[in-house]
């Protein structure tokens, strides 16, 4: 005598699959949102063309603390842009003035020098790694809006894994009455 194997439902299958890609998506997207600030950089979206063409609009640099001393001609820096300001900078160091604790800085696509020096206590740090195109998606995600459409991602994906397990449940149930009911039969 034969025994009969169960058949996962088509559906099941699809909305778990479904659901487990969509948290796999969201993880992935996170990664380097997350991981890299946990490694002690900053992240930021490149909104302006100052650095073009080497840093272009919509790219996402990371920033690691350095001590402002240790920046050479031609780092690229990330800067407040004043003291009280949120505006953050990312320009080439042109001079490095030590004594005065202050960069002379100029972005790559402007004719000239930063009007105002750069102040060490206006440093954020060293620009490691420039990612283009990336920035812009990464201003997407981090909004509220982007918060909330992981949170709605996140939900769906429960969703569809908790419908996945229910209809396998009532599809298991099914299969071994009616398998019970054929041993009936037999003996």
């Amino acid at each position: 005598m034969s025994r009969k194997r169960h058949k996962k439902s088509p559906v099941a299958v699809i909305c778990s699959a479904l659901g487990t890609a969509m948290l796999i998506i969201l993880v992935i997207i996170c990664i380097p949102l997350t991981v890299p600030r946990m490694m002690g950089y900053e992240i930021y979206s490149v909104i302006s063309g100052s650095m073009e063409p080497a840093i272009p609009v919509d790219s996402m640099v990371y920033i690691k603390t350095e001590a402002p001393e240790d920046m050479k001609k031609d780092d690229v820096i990330a800067f407040y842009g004043a003291r009280d300001s949120n505006a953050i900078i990312t320009h080439r160091v042109v001079e490095n003035r030590i004594v005065m604790g202050e960069f002379i800085t100029k972005g790559d696509a402007n004719q000239t020098e930063d009007m105002n020096p750069v102040p060490y206590d206006n440093f954020i740090g060293k620009v490691t790694l420039s990612i283009p195109k990336v920035g812009g998606a990464a201003q997407i995600f981090t909004s509220a809006a982007g918060k909330i459409a992981a949170v709605v991602i996140i939900i769906a994906a429960l969703i569809l894994e908790t419908a996945a397990s229910a209809i396998e449940k009532r599809r298991y149930r099914q299969w071994k009455l009616r398998n019970a009911s054929e041993a009936e039969k037999i003996s």
